[in-house]
This record gives C-alpha cells, structure tokens and sequence, in this order.
C-alpha cells in the first residue's frame, strides 16, 4: 500500500456532493481509519506514494497531476499533505489549483496540533519524531535511505546532536511501541511516547466532511 497509488477512484464521472482527498501515502490508514469512524462515505481517497518524501520536490508535479486529472469530477478536490519540505511551494501550486491542503509544516506538527507543535518547538529542537506509519516503516524509510544498514558508524554523526525519539502514537498499539522503542535504542536516543492521536488532522477532515 505504502509504495503504490492507492485508489477508490472510479473512472465514471461522479456525482456532485462528492470529496476526493488526494493524499500522501504515508496517511492512509488514518484517513481510512477516520473515513470508517465517522461515515464519511461521500470522500474518496487517493494517496500518492510515501516515498515521495525521499524526493521533496517530486511532491510538487505529483499533486499538480493528480488534481488535474480530477478536475469535473469532484465538487470539492482537498490535498491531505502539509508543506513537507518543499519551502512554501505545494501551498503557492495549491493556491494557483483552486485547492486547499492541510495547515502545517508536516505531519509531526498536525499530529501533534500545530499551536502545540508550535509552542513546543524553542525547546524540543533536539527531538526526533516518528508517527505510527514511520515506526512500521523505520527501515524503509530512515535506516536505510540513510545508508545506516551499510554503515552504522554514520548513526552518531547524523544523530549525534538529538537526545530523544518521539513517538507520536495515533493509536494504542503494544507492538508498535515496542518497535518505536527499538527504533529509539538503534539510534541511541532517549525515548518517548506521545499519544496524538489523529490531532489537526481529524479536525480538518471534519470540516472537509462538511462543505
């Protein structure tokens, strides 16, 4: 799932009221998991490959694309990314769409609230974060692109300057924060878990939910 498109896209034209949520890869199963809870039947997903945050600015193209091909066959078309590393420019390709995104710098801050995050921020500079999706993922995602499989001794020149891993947790899961702590003894940080839940990104799909 976390590689490829994931759609519930149809090719028929679709009838006015519906929702398409274009999203990054790495939300999918909160969005699905908030779609299920509150009913939103009327919201289809369609979520761009994770690994697109290797890359940044193939971000960009990707959502540019997979807007236009949705044009005139959704009423309401939102983008469930945040900045996500691309300097201000998915908010400007978004703003020249006729779209909106997600408020955020990225995930860690809407997870944790963007007015925590953000109060947060002048004393946990040293902190490294992890959601749900990137502790099922640590491997792919961080060990490694980092090329910290190959050569572990490059752990403590790239984490040298962090003194703790955040999990931020999503949902209650023994499993995953028992992996999210080992993720933290590989990289040699203190640990803690931080119990988020869906935080901005609940709220905005509401109100999304809604039009």
């Amino acid at each position: 799932m976390d590689d490829l498109i994931l759609s519930e896209v149809g090719l028929a034209p679709v009838r006015s009221g519906r929702i398409l949520l274009i999203a990054c890869g790495a939300l999918a199963h909160e969005i699905l998991a908030l779609k299920a809870a509150n009913g939103w039947d009327h919201m289809d997903l369609q979520c761009l490959p994770a690994k697109l945050h290797l890359w940044p600015d193939k971000i960009i193209p990707a959502v540019e694309a997979a807007v236009t091909e949705a044009r005139g066959q959704y009423e309401t078309v939102f983008v469930v990314y945040a900045d996500c590393g691309t300097g201000g420019r998915l908010f400007e390709k978004c703003k020249e769409l006729g779209v909106e995104m997600v408020e955020g710098p990225h995930c860690y801050s809407f997870f944790e609230g963007n007015a925590a995050f953000a109060a947060k921020s002048e004393t946990e500079f040293t902190a490294f974060y992890l959601t749900d999706f990137l502790v099922r993922q640590f491997d792919a995602f961080v060990w490694r692109p980092m090329g910290l499989d190959r050569h572990p001794e490059l752990r403590d020149m790239y984490f040298g300057n962090y003194t703790k891993l955040v999990y931020q947790a999503q949902v209650d899961d023994l499993a995953l924060d028992t992996k999210a702590q080992d993720c933290a003894a590989r990289l040699g940080l203190a640990y803690e878990r931080r119990f988020t839940g869906y935080g901005d990104l609940a709220t905005t799909l509401e109100v999304v939910a809604e039009r």
